[in-house]
Formats: C-alpha cells, sequence, structure tokens
C-alpha cells in the first residue's frame, strides 16, 4: 500500500532559502497542552516535509482531508517563515499528488486557513486545511471558500 511518506522521500528541499532557522533536528518550541504540537501529534502524522508535517483532520469535511502543521507552535499563517511557508506549500503538493494518485473519485481541492477566533480559528497553532472535493458532494460549490460567509458564496 502506497503512503503520504513515499513521495515525501523523494522530495528535495528547496533552494535559494535565506532562513537560516534549523528545523531539522527537533523543535524549536512546544506548549503541552496543544493537540497540535509535534510532540504531542506524533502518532497521528502521515507525513512530514522539513519544518511541517502532516495529520488527518480529526473532524474531516471529506475523505482524505489533512492538516499542514509547522512543527514550531505559533498562532496562525502570518507568523509562519518564508521556509515554513515553502516547506508548507511543498508538503501540499506531495499530499494532493498522493490522494489524487489514490483516489479516483476526487477532483477538486479547496486550502484554508483560518487566522484568529473571527475568522473561525478555534486551536491557535497554525494549521492550513487541504480538502478534497468530489462532484457532487455539494449542490453548488461555486465560491468555494467564500462559503465561510454563506450569503457571499453565489456572485
Amino acid at each position: 500500500m502506497k503512503t503520504f511518506k513515499s513521495f515525501a522521500q523523494s522530495a528535495t528541499a528547496p533552494s535559494g532559502n535565506k532562513d537560516d532557522t534549523d528545523f531539522r533536528n527537533g523543535l524549536v518550541e512546544s506548549v503541552e497542552d496543544c493537540p497540535f504540537c509535534y510532540e504531542n501529534a506524533k502518532d497521528r502524522i502521515v507525513d512530514e516535509y522539513n519544518s511541517v508535517f502532516a495529520i488527518k483532520d480529526e473532524f474531516p469535511v471529506s475523505e482524505g482531508h489533512s492538516l499542514i502543521i509547522p512543527k514550531r507552535h505559533i498562532s496562525d499563517y502570518f507568523s509562519l517563515t518564508e521556509a515554513e511557508k515553502r516547506d508548507s506549500d511543498k508538503l501540499i503538493q506531495i499530499l494532493r499528488k498522493w490522494v489524487s494518485e489514490n483516489d479516483s473519485t476526487v477532483t477538486g481541492f479547496n486550502i484554508g486557513v483560518n487566522s484568529g477566533e473571527s475568522a473561525g480559528q478555534t486551536i491557535f497553532h497554525c494549521h492550513i486545511h487541504l480538502i478534497p472535493r468530489r462532484d457532487g458532494d455539494t449542490p453548488n460549490p461555486r465560491g468555494g471558500v467564500r462559503g465561510a460567509i454563506p450569503d457571499k458564496m453565489g456572485y
């Protein structure tokens, strides 16, 4: 059976990184009661890439819904370093490829981040949602992530 890890192992780190933060030898920081901190999530990790890792969402919107999380405990997307953003993007690509190759019913994806309580963030450790979509999974998908404010979906 193929796993997410098989794709990550063949990936190479992006070049030109001017950020000298070294995440290879462990965490920069961790919070004991945070469910998304690396040490607390180790048994749920499906893949990793440098400074980030992925877990399956415990309350998935669709089958295959995963979360991409920095190993460093930070509150939101806007606090990510450039290296963490690049690593997140690479892991999103790895996971998208894996899902697409292993589930022929997936025809699209939503990528989303909730930053702040008013935006719906409930766990204040940055995480990016990768949500596989399938034809017919909702009556009218037009507007996609605009559904955060339902009246703004139809435009």
